[in-house]
């Protein structure tokens, strides 16, 4: 299982249950990454999205306790539940997508995380643990810097040196 998210200079994640930066690359990377695969997040990501509805393409589990059974995306009410949901793929085809609640909880469970780094500092209300600091990952991947809708950003990869079975 991976995690995949964008990241500012203070390893912000986002600002009222949205994302700080509209990055067409970054975007155009998590399309690439995970159409055709399976996205796991909590139910507030699911109602960030456009309509409260999942991503199209790809396989939608939601951990939503309390939250009623829907057509349109498989909903889990526990962490057992979701562990269970899980296993029925490919780990290489699980992402976990957010919020900071679903990453704390599986940032343990994931073998690699994918990384886009904003340099700037988008005012977030909500962090992901800094890999930096982290003795558990270590930083396998960098790319070039690249600068694009007047930002310099950086695809990075983290590998998990201590993941957790589930």
């Amino acid at each position: 299982m991976r995690a995949i998210l964008h990241a500012d200079r203070e390893w912000g994640i986002g600002k009222s249950n949205g994302l700080m930066f509209s990055i067409p690359a970054d975007m155009k990377f998590f399309r690439e990454q995970t159409t055709g695969r399976v996205v796991v997040m909590g139910s507030n990501t699911l109602k960030s999205f456009p309509g409260g509805k999942p991503l199209k393409n790809r396989k939608n589990i939601v951990l939503f306790p309390g939250g009623e059974e829907r057509e349109d995306c498989t909903v889990v009410q526990s962490l057992e539940e979701l562990f269970a949901e899980i296993k029925k793929y490919p780990p290489e085809d699980v992402f976990v997508i957010g919020g900071a609640m679903m990453y704390k909880t599986l940032l343990p469970y994931c073998d690699e995380v994918l990384v886009t780094k904003v340099d700037a500092v988008g005012g977030a209300d909500a962090f992901f643990e800094n890999l930096d600091k982290n003795p558990a990952f270590t930083l396998v991947y960098r790319s070039e810097d690249i600068i694009t809708n007047g930002y310099k950003i950086n695809f990075c990869t983290y590998k998990n040196n201590s993941v957790t079975e589930f």
